[in-house]
């Protein structure tokens, strides 16, 4: 990875594409989670439906601050002993802050704040967090290559970013803030 791969998967974020890159344990997907065409595009290739909705990851708790507004102080805590790092909480969103077509039918928002160079140095050059998806079309394994990435896609992804994988075995666990129970294992 370096700042030329970064800065060309920004480009492409902000006109609207697709990324693929490396994330704790399987190639992603990404995209500007605020641009409703390419979040449609995102979930066509992957043949995913709306309705499930889309984890955001973040380079930092202060990308996703309005999210942690409405949490008490020890779930502010509990975040902060897990972030940096592969755990995804399913934080509420009162303030309707996230678009519904990255929430899906749920009320809340699925948010990691990754530890993984790759997405940090995105999410930082970006200013803000992305769409982090598993790189594979609904029902098949995730993605654990490039090549994977390519084979799944083609040229449906609009750029991939340079960059290993984390050392974690499998996509994070995603838990629920409101009462720590584990919603994905």
């Amino acid at each position: 990875m370096n700042d030329w791969h970064i800065d060309q998967a920004v480009r492409v974020l902000r006109q609207g594409g697709i990324i693929a890159y490396p994330t704790e344990a399987v190639w992603g997907l990404g995209c500007d989670p605020f641009n409703p065409e390419a979040v449609a595009r995102l979930l066509e290739i992957k043949r995913r439906p709306e309705h499930k909705g889309l984890i955001l990851a973040a380079a930092s708790e202060f990308q996703i601050s309005g999210l942690l507004a409405p949490l008490n102080d020890e779930q502010r805590e509990l975040l902060s002993s897990t972030w940096p790092g592969p755990n995804t909480w399913l934080l509420p969103d009162p303030a309707q802050l996230i678009p519904r077509w990255v929430k899906g039918s749920h009320s809340g928002v699925a948010v990691r704040v990754s530890a993984h160079p790759v997405v940090q140095a995105l999410c930082s050059a970006y200013g803000g967090p992305i769409v982090s998806t598993s790189a594979n079309v609904s029902a098949a394994p995730p993605a654990k290559s490039k090549l994977k990435v390519r084979t799944y896609f083609g040229s449906d992804v609009d750029y991939i970013v340079d960059g290993a994988l984390g050392s974690q075995s499998k996509p994070t666990t995603i838990r629920d803030i409101s009462d720590n129970k584990v919603v994905r294992s």
